[in-house]
């Protein structure tokens, strides 16, 4: 008897936590959006343009066949040609992931993170710090037969009554040791608001 109460119990407890809601803290002016909706509270670079550029490069590289036997690509920082400030290691990050995830490419260590690489393999190897079976050997990182690249550039004209921005993103597949491009595309968005 006494275990069948302290069953019953148990499950009416984790019944009464699984239908609790978490409190909410903080404004009351800000809730949640969906992250695919397409965002147009200005006409600068968004979201939505980040999305366009990393869905579009990441089919066109993938459907290329270029990326046979899931080679390594080394991705460098994409250029900003624009006037406005815009965080082009996510663009690159976001194509990095959607690439990774069809498992179509294996990446090294791209040009920013190359030293962090280096400093972890040195601190290892001569520190002293760490069992020497578990030590990571140096000269055995993997060489890349890509290096990815590409820059976004934009056009702004304005008039009395509107701002028109156009950009366009270009990205390249480089083979590293002809120095070949082996794939190259581009993304052009354009973007309207009336003043």
């Amino acid at each position: 008897m006494f275990a069948r109460f302290s069953i019953l119990a148990v499950v009416a407890l984790l019944a009464s936590g699984c239908s609790n809601t978490s409190p909410v803290l903080g404004g009351k002016n800000i809730s949640y959006g969906d992250t695919k909706a397409v965002e147009l509270v200005t006409n600068e670079f968004g979201s939505t343009d980040l999305q366009m550029i990393a869905e579009s490069m990441t089919r066109s590289l993938a459907q290329s066949g270029i990326l046979q036997g899931r080679p390594v690509v080394q991705v460098y920082d994409v250029k900003n040609k624009t006037s406005e400030y815009i965080d082009t290691r996510e663009i690159t990050t976001s194509i990095k992931t959607q690439l990774m995830k069809t498992g179509t490419a294996r990446f090294a260590s791209d040009n920013t993170d190359m030293q962090s690489q280096v400093d972890q393999l040195k601190l290892q190897n001569q520190s002293g710090l760490y069992k020497k079976s578990t030590v990571s050997k140096t000269g055995n990182m993997v060489a890349a037969k890509y290096r990815l690249e590409g820059s976004i550039s934009s056009i702004v004209k304005r008039s009395s009554d509107y701002k028109d921005v156009f950009y366009k993103f270009s990205l390249q597949l480089i083979d590293v040791e002809s120095g070949l491009a082996e794939w190259m595309d581009e993304k052009e968005i354009r973007k309207t608001t009336e003043r």
